[in-house]
């Protein structure tokens, strides 16, 4: 049974397609927002971009917490 935060997200990764999904997501985000900052030339619509992308990337992070928070839970009981 996973007990560290680490082990929890592991498991989640393996078995809860929701988890996956959203950590997919997030890397993908994470990836397109290196491309937006590596480029030596940014107009106004990558800054755009840019800070969408963050917020997205937060939302994500964020939904995740909730499910590791709600499965720490589930297993102090």
């Amino acid at each position: 049974m996973p007990t560290t935060t680490h082990d929890i997200r592991q498991s989640l990764l393996a078995e809860d397609a929701e988890f996956r999904r959203l950590a997919e997501e997030h890397l993908r985000c994470e990836m397109q927002l290196e491309q937006i900052v590596k480029s030596s030339y940014r107009n106004s619509e990558d800054l755009l971009r840019e800070t969408n992308l963050k917020k997205q990337k937060l939302r994500l992070k964020d939904e995740m917490e909730r499910i590791v928070a709600s499965r720490q839970q589930l297993m102090a009981h």
